[in-house]
């Protein structure tokens, strides 16, 4: 099969294949040849938890009022910012919820500041689009914000403040900024095919993402969907290895979601066309309070979390930067 070339119809035959086996030595190969055995180590700081929007799959929506809301003071970004650069993470992804307290002034501000230590800066916010010039002008060299599902149908459900067209419109507002851009899907949706899926992988290539993550759909039980079945954590690898096969220079995370479903799963995936891995400096009390869906989080500790992750990537033969 030509891997370049593959339609819709292609993709959701190979999900729906009873052995995968091959796919995925594709997709390892190709992660070898694309980006070496390096697997890159992100921060994630999620600065606060709250969001102007409605999602119904996630914990943050607006309509949750179980939520303890919070925002970090500038002072405290830039502190455990800091200590993520000391602990020798070289990139910083602040996430939020979409909250129109941050200013575009002041997250400039912080994003400048962080960038003059030589650290890279990937905002993950929303969409927030008179911010992204000033953004990328303070220093941001990459936005992530993920199309969740390529059925626009669906995505309408599951979004009442958004539209699948408006996400797209950002996404190549990003791109035409020059960020690198990133994406992503979620698998195990309600309402979801393979067809869907195949959708998702053909969005991300002809949006020519420079990253995308994909994660399982972990229901969150203070949402609509808290009934709904969890996606699979298999399905979700096989979309990362297909991902891989489409876009051989893309940087692919092992989700922190995939992690949660099963912890084994998140290092297989590095077999699967993986090569990053994202951890929570977010400190204490604001870390648990940040639950797009559920899990367990240890305490936050910088210096020893990073030290703990580089053991693991050298434990599966890789090289942590």
């Amino acid at each position: 099969m030509n891997f370049a070339s593959l339609t819709k119809e292609d993709l959701a035959g190979l999900l729906a294949l009873e052995d995968f086996t091959p796919v995925y030595e594709q997709a390892d190969q190709i992660r070898r040849e694309a980006k070496g055995n390096q697997v890159h180590i992100r921060a994630i700081l999620e600065f606060s938890n709250h969001c102007k929007r409605g999602c119904l799959y996630c914990g943050l929506n607006r309509r949750n009022q179980n939520v303890s809301r919070y925002r970090m003071k500038p002072e405290e970004i830039l502190l455990t910012a800091r200590s993520a650069y000391k602990a020798g993470y070289q990139t910083l992804v602040l996430q939020s919820g979409e909250d129109p307290y941050f200013k575009t002034d002041l997250l400039a501000e912080l994003v400048k500041e962080i960038a003059s230590w030589g650290m890279a800066v990937t905002v993950s916010c929303g969409e927030i689009r008179p911010a992204y010039g000033p953004l990328k002008k303070a220093g941001a060299s990459r936005y992530l914000l993920k199309h969740e599902t390529a059925d626009a149908l669906l995505y309408n459900r599951l979004h009442p403040e958004g539209s699948l067209a408006d996400r797209i419109i950002c996404l190549k507002e990003l791109k035409a900024l020059g960020f690198e851009t990133g994406s992503g899907f979620m698998v195990g949706l309600p309402g979801q095919t393979l067809e869907t899926l195949a959708e998702d992988l053909l969005l991300l290539k002809k949006l020519n993402c420079d990253m995308a993550g994909i994660g399982p759909f972990i229901p969150h039980p203070a949402t609509p969907l808290k009934e709904a079945v969890p996606g699979s954590p298999e399905l979700t690898k096989r979309c990362v290895a297909l991902a891989r096969i489409l876009l051989p220079h893309c940087h692919l995370p092992a989700t922190t979601a995939l992690g949660v479903m099963d912890g084994r799963e998140k290092e297989t995936v590095f077999s699967c066309g993986a090569n990053v891995v994202m951890r929570k400096v977010t400190p204490e009390p604001y870390k648990s309070l940040y639950e797009i869906y559920p899990a367990h989080l240890e305490p936050t500790d910088i210096p020893k979390d990073r030290a703990l992750l580089e053991e693991q990537i050298l434990a599966l033969g890789r090289i942590p930067i």
